[in-house]
């Protein structure tokens, strides 16, 4: 009995994790970038308008993340 808790909950936890990097990178699609950032930068923007908020008054600008640009690729699709 406690080994099939055990393995339960382990399983329930790898689960857990995949579910939860897959949505990270779907979230994450912009990356502040320029000199001080490099690149991919700062990639912690799901959205164009944040990232360019954060940008303003900088001398950066925003890109797309490239995880998420390839990752499209990867599936056939390209970046809308």
């Amino acid at each position: 009995m406690k080994h099939r808790l055990l393995a339960a909950a382990v399983l329930l936890g790898a689960i857990a994790s995949l579910g939860a990097s897959t949505s990270a990178v779907a979230q994450d699609r912009y990356c502040l970038q320029g000199r001080i950032w490099g690149y991919p930068g700062n990639c912690q923007f799901a959205t164009y308008q944040q990232c360019m908020a954060t940008a303003s008054g900088t001398n950066a600008y925003c890109g797309i993340n490239p995880q998420y640009a390839f990752a499209a690729q990867r599936r056939g699709r390209g970046y809308r």
